[in-house]
């Protein structure tokens, strides 16, 4: 059995009465009911993803997924690929934007080179390149079908290994000249929705270069056609690898019953790709923000997550699912640390009808 039958096979639905069982002891603490409002439902979901209702989450790490896009060629980004190596060795050396927002938030950053356009190094780079960057997906399929599931199962043995080392909560990230061309292509073809509507400026493209991106993805579909109901499919026509390894990552939290948190709309794109293959694969799902990408809203409704933050955010790598992480503990601080009703003797408040 191969690595992503084994682990789709493996991912078990959240436990509902570790659910209900947080939030009985929520509704225990000496403040209003449901006061702290979606971070209260942040714990309760993480509680049935853990099968518990003790929660803890203090040993967290941040996978950021490293490839490049052979659609830059078609003019379709501000910047040119050699970006992409540059900031995965900063990341390396601590010195990229999520670098210094993990270390806020007590989080190990995993830059993964995963299909990077020339070997990069770094001591904490995890080598695991597939191809060096994936083909001009204008002119045919992105990458081979097998290379893509070689990319999915990547993503899942790093999940397995950092969960496996005892980490109780991963966040998704990626890096990528590209990447949101290939992430609106995805998009448009799960959504079944014009590509127009789900593609935006990226880093910082002009209306002309927004009009190459849209007609570039209109292309890369019209000649692939690839099949909404086969994300592997998808993936691999329209994607990219650093979206496949993603896509592993959330399937193999999942498996691990681990809590996952997605970062922006490149992240959404491939936890989308993940509950598509595994349903249940998205109760191990938590929104950090919603990205300023235009699709960025819509995504997380069609993964039926509320996000914890609305920050404007667009910057990726992560930055999102770090910048909540606090949010997080300041959250779970009252829910392990907070008096109850009977402690304090008081009564207490009884919900609304």
């Amino acid at each position: 059995m191969s690595l992503l039958r084994d682990t789709l096979a493996g991912i078990v639905p959240a436990d509902r009465a570790a659910a209900e069982a947080c939030r009985r002891r929520w509704d225990a603490i000496a403040k209003p009911l449901h006061s702290l409002g979606l971070l209260e439902d942040a714990v309760v979901r993480v509680a049935a993803m853990m099968g518990s209702p003790d929660v803890d989450l203090s040993r967290r790490a941040i996978v950021v997924m490293c490839a490049d896009h052979g659609v830059v060629a078609e003019g379709v980004t501000q910047t040119g690929q050699e970006v992409t190596a540059i900031v995965t060795e900063n990341m390396s050396k601590g010195a990229s934007s999520v670098c210094c927002m993990a270390r806020q938030a007590h989080a190990e950053v995993v830059p993964v080179d995963i299909g990077v356009a020339r070997p990069v190094a770094g001591a904490h780079i995890l080598q695991h390149n597939l191809m060096r960057g994936t083909r001009n997906m204008t002119k045919g399929p992105a990458m081979d079908r097998e290379v893509c599931v070689r990319a999915i199962e990547t993503g899942i043995q790093v999940a397995k290994e950092l969960c496996g080392r005892g980490m109780t909560l991963l966040g998704t990230g990626e890096m990528g000249i590209g990447n949101t061309t290939a992430s609106s292509a995805v998009a448009a073809v799960l959504l079944g929705t014009e590509p127009g509507t789900v593609t935006g400026r990226g880093a910082g493209l002009s209306s002309r270069g927004l009009d190459r991106k849209v007609e570039a993805i209109r292309r890369a579909i019209a000649v692939n056609r690839p099949d909404p109901a086969d994300p592997v499919d998808v993936l691999s026509k329209v994607g990219g690898l650093d979206l496949a390894g993603l896509t592993g990552v959330f399937l193999g939290g999942a498996a691990c019953r681990t809590p996952v948190l997605v970062d922006g709309f490149i992240s959404a794109a491939a936890a989308l790709c993940a509950v598509r293959l595994c349903p249940a694969a998205g109760d191990y799902l938590l929104a950090s923000h919603v990205s300023a990408e235009p699709a960025g809203e819509r995504m997380l409704r069609e993964l039926g997550l509320v996000p914890l933050l609305r920050a404007n955010m667009c910057l990726g790598e992560g930055t999102g699912t770090a910048a909540v992480m606090p949010l997080l503990d300041m959250a779970l601080a009252v829910y392990g640390q907070m008096a109850t009703f009977d402690e304090i003797e008081v009564e207490a408040y009884q919900p609304l009808t």
